[in-house]
């Protein structure tokens, strides 16, 4: 996890910020409501799991800096193409959620509005890397929320 990544700064940078933001604003303390918090569970596990799962399948390096020498379509790709991103934001979602922040949610609308034109990029660099087998996977997988969008 480099510290000027995407990863920092979801995971460790955000937070920080918004529990500071939080405590600053309500006088030292945190509204914390614990129903929100298996969300930051489940969005950092579901980016790390499935990152494990598309390095040891697609090769390549973390992020997009190295692209997967091999396409992934199976396990959670079957169902999202951009799961590794969506745990981003299930985590960022959580973690305003469990605060009940408006600065987290912010945050968490601000990522979600950089992911899209992240992944927007990162798929035309696909659709280049490994042409028709790539567009046929567009075609059948949704880019963020299985059988939505």
């Amino acid at each position: 996890m480099s510290l000027g990544g995407t990863s920092f700064r979801t995971f460790v940078l955000y937070p920080v910020l918004v529990v500071a933001f939080e405590l600053w604003l309500n006088d030292g303390r945190l509204r914390l409501q614990a129903w929100g918090l298996p969300l930051l569970a489940w969005g950092y596990l579901q980016y790390r799991l499935v990152g494990r799962y598309r390095l040891r399948l697609g090769g390549g390096g973390p992020g997009m800096e190295t692209p997967p020498e091999r396409l992934v379509t199976s396990g959670p790709f079957a169902l999202c193409r951009n799961p590794m991103y969506l745990g981003h934001l299930i985590f960022l979602a959580g973690h305003a959620l469990s605060l009940r922040s408006w600065a987290g949610a912010a945050v968490a609308l601000a990522t979600a509005a950089w992911l899209q034109f992240r992944v927007l990029r990162d798929e035309r660099r696909l659709g280049e890397r490994f042409g028709e087998p790539y567009l046929q996977y567009c075609s059948r997988v949704k880019r963020w929320i299985p059988a939505l969008f």
